[in-house]
């Protein structure tokens, strides 16, 4: 496949030296990656030009990333966490103990080196421990969304053959107990709280330290014979996809994968001992847990946020100075902004009004790199006096940079936060990519775009518009599926992403669209649903939006309102027949007008076979639960056609 455009980013083509994979005594080999890859006959994608490290000892494993960090960046509050109402600390020695006695412990239960264990629970300090844990094992983790399905709990726990599965508690146990009852591979359960393990039969994970406390005892030295035989190439972790479509496929990387992203990326966001982070994503997904590696990494203080609900307390308790997010997130930020304005009287949102527009403007001065206009300077002092110095505040007082990742950001959501002083770098990968492949910079933060390829990290377009890369944070493949894996690398090694974008002149990356998601009108015209969704979220009034219309004559929209914003909006206008249900609301006639004369102007500016000319309104939100998302929040397209099909019927019908 011939490219278009080639971006080759700082790749050094210096030999490398070879890594050992000896065996020590009373250690298998049963972790080499290409062993552990596939019962069947196993494609192996070419490797990528070789990379040199940045410095001598820069570590080649997880569990020397763990020591390095240890050794490096002594902490007294290397991790921190909130319980019984006050915030507890686990120094950088303590998590060292823990995870080498975790490790232990894994042995003792009978685990060798490239068996899996899964991990099945929200974020918190054990996470983190007996991820590190399972490093210095040898042991491959594998885990698993707290919201998964059980069915998909059982399909990833029989397709990983893991045999030890750790989980939050009972609770969390009994939800998917009937499905992975039985399941042929799993022998151990550990449980991080310890409420209830007795009673079904399960160890905790104290429990198993004191396990490990005395395998230490009778063989002191045999996480440093294990350390001997891991390499670089060894599996580290089986990550599942989320499945948009058909069965989740496991997707294997290496220590090299996942060290080499940590610290090409890091450097790119300039992170530091002291930088202050709430971890708030799950680490089931891949951007939280590398962005965990980089903080322990760089010697931060990482706080575990309590919930997505006490997020604000949170921050406002800890005052991070960084914090990855999801794109979501900064939206609900800013709903919950426009909601307090709008509570509070017609001064109070126009001023909110008027401030957003200046810190728009300036900040599209500053990324085109134009001059400021001194009256423009003056309006956004006030307007950081007056109205954004209360939003500083309220997010700790501190934060330097959001980083987003895992959706696109919207534009109008960029431009607001940077004019507010609190300004989001984007990034941009996939879990096959761990992860990230390029990301921009607080120096140069050019919104809409994802910024540069990060260093040792090549992308190119091909001539169909997907974006190709390669380097050594690619993937290894998916897990016991070489047809899936040989069908994503084009035949000279690059990693097809299914994302269509483009580089502009200065060499940064554009995302427009996934490829999968594209559809065609019955007209024959192509339609990028994300990018026309990302325009009608700019309204207030929308919540989430769905575009539909493959083979149908135009495109149309599935809308779940603000709630919020619409009931304010008929005490406003004085509608008092419209209810405060979302039932009621959704089949008001002016309600109904309203929501379509906010997709009309979000879409005016679109080629006419673009805009969307119908919608409909819907009383729930999309959610996990419901089948129609993602544990990583991306939208079930098919999901959402099969269920709301009547739905979409009648809107096409009424022509």
């Amino acid at each position: 496949m011939t490219p278009d455009t080639t971006t080759v980013h700082s790749v050094d083509t210096t030999e490398t030296q070879p890594t050992t994979n000896a065996t020590a005594a009373g250690v298998t080999n049963n972790g080499d990656a290409r062993a552990a890859a596939s019962d069947a006959e196993e494609f192996i994608p070419p490797p990528p030009p070789p990379r040199v490290p940045l410095s001598p000892d820069e570590p080649t494993t997880l569990a020397e990333v763990f020591t390095h960090a240890v050794s490096r960046h002594p902490k007294r509050d290397a991790l921190n966490y909130k319980r019984d109402g006050a915030w507890r600390t686990i120094s950088s020695a303590e998590l060292s103990e823990r995870a080498h006695l975790i490790a232990y412990g894994l042995h003792a239960l009978g685990l060798s080196r490239g068996e899996r264990a899964a991990i099945l629970s929200e974020s918190s300090p054990e996470w983190t421990l007996t991820d590190a844990g399972c490093q210095f094992a040898g042991v491959v983790d594998v885990p698993i969304y707290p919201t998964q399905a059980p069915p998909q709990v059982r399909y990833i726990l029989d397709d990983s053959g893991a045999r030890v599965l750790f989980v939050r508690n009972r609770a969390a146990f009994e939800r998917i107990f009937e499905a992975i009852d039985g399941a042929p591979a799993l022998e151990h359960l550990v449980f991080f709280e310890p409420e209830g393990a007795e009673e079904i039969g399960a160890t905790t994970l104290d429990a198993l330290i004191e396990r490990g406390r005395a395998r230490r005892t009778e063989q002191p030295e045999l996480l440093n014979e294990i350390a001997r035989t891991v390499s670089a190439e060894d599996l580290a972790t089986i990550i599942y996809t989320s499945g948009t479509t058909g069965e989740p496929k496991g997707v294997m990387l290496t220590h090299a994968n996942l060290v080499t992203n940590l610290i090409d990326s890091s450097g790119h966001l300039a992170f530091s001992e002291q930088d202050i982070a709430l971890s708030v994503l799950p680490l089931s997904h891949v951007l939280e847990r590398l962005g965990m590696y980089m903080y322990i990494y760089h010697g931060m203080s990482v706080y575990y946020a309590e919930s997505i609900e006490k997020i604000g307390d949170n921050m406002r308790d800890v005052r991070p100075t960084i914090m990855i997010c999801v794109p979501r997130l900064f939206e609900k930020i800013y709903a919950r902004i426009q909601e307090k304005a709008t509570a509070a009287g017609k001064l109070q949102a126009r001023m909110l009004a008027w401030a957003v527009s200046v810190g728009k403007l300036w900040a599209q001065h500053t990324v085109e790199g134009k001059p400021i206009p001194p009256l423009l300077g003056l309006k956004h002092d006030l307007a950081s006096r007056i109205v954004f110095s209360k939003w500083r505040a309220g997010l700790g007082g501190r934060m330097r940079l959001f980083v987003s990742g895992g959706a696109a950001l919207p534009e109008e959501i960029g431009y607001i936060f940077m004019g507010a002083g609190v300004p989001i770098v984007q990034g941009y990968g996939l879990t096959e990519t761990s992860p990230v492949i390029a990301a921009g910079t607080l120096e140069d933060n050019r919104i809409g775009t994802v910024g540069r390829p990060i260093k040792n990290v090549e992308v190119r377009i091909a001539a169909d518009g997907e974006i190709e890369t390669r380097g050594p944070n690619i993937m290894r493949g998916y897990y016991r599926k070489p047809a899936e894996t040989r069908a994503v690398f084009t035949e000279d090694g690059w990693f097809k992403t299914g994302d269509i974008g483009l580089i502009d002149g200065d060499g940064f990356l554009k995302i427009t669209d996934r490829k999968k998601e594209l559809f065609k009108t019955s007209g024959g015209k192509y339609i990028a649903p994300s990018a026309i969704e990302a325009r009608i979220k700019g309204s207030r009034f929308v919540n989430q939006v769905v575009l539909i219309g493959n083979g149908r004559k135009y495109p149309a929209a599935l809308i779940v309102p603000d709630w919020e914003q619409l009931r304010a909006y008929t005490q406003h206008k004085g509608i008092r027949d419209a209810g405060q249900t979302p039932a009621e609301l959704c089949k008001h006639e002016r309600i109904v007008d309203l929501m379509q004369r906010q997709v009309d102007a979000q879409c005016a500016d679109l080629s006419k076979y673009e805009r969307v000319k119908r919608i409909a309104l819907l009383e729930h939100e999309l959610s996990i639960e419901g089948g129609e998302l993602t544990p990583t929040l991306k939208v079930k397209r098919r999901v959402v056609d099969e269920k709301y099909r009547d739905v979409i019927e009648r809107l096409y019908a009424e022509d």
